[in-house]
């Protein structure tokens, strides 16, 4: 009885090493003391907001568009369709 003891408490220990040391090993950093304002800080720091603001709703637009196009030519073909289905159910 005393070996399977030991595996159960040895298996207990070690999972617990695994959880908890990693955990305690990933500190978060400790942050600046105070509030730093944007213009202060060094330009390699900076993003410039304009050009990129810009470029997601130029990215977005063009998105738009492609899916409306991509939509105007499924509905098209499905209207090719119901035309050719409606010239063959006439015939009869």
């Amino acid at each position: 009885m005393m070996p399977r003891a030991y595996a159960a408490v040895s298996t207990f220990v070690l999972a617990l090493a695994l959880t908890v040391v990693p955990a305690l090993a990933f500190q978060p950093p400790t942050g600046q003391e105070q509030f730093v304002p944007a213009k202060n800080l060094p330009q390699a720091e900076q993003m410039p907001a304009g050009p990129l603001l810009l470029a997601a709703y130029a990215f977005i637009w063009v998105a738009v568009a492609f899916y409306v196009w991509t939509l105007w030519r499924r509905l098209d073909k499905v209207e090719q369709d119901m035309r050719a289905l409606a010239q063959k159910t006439s015939h009869r």
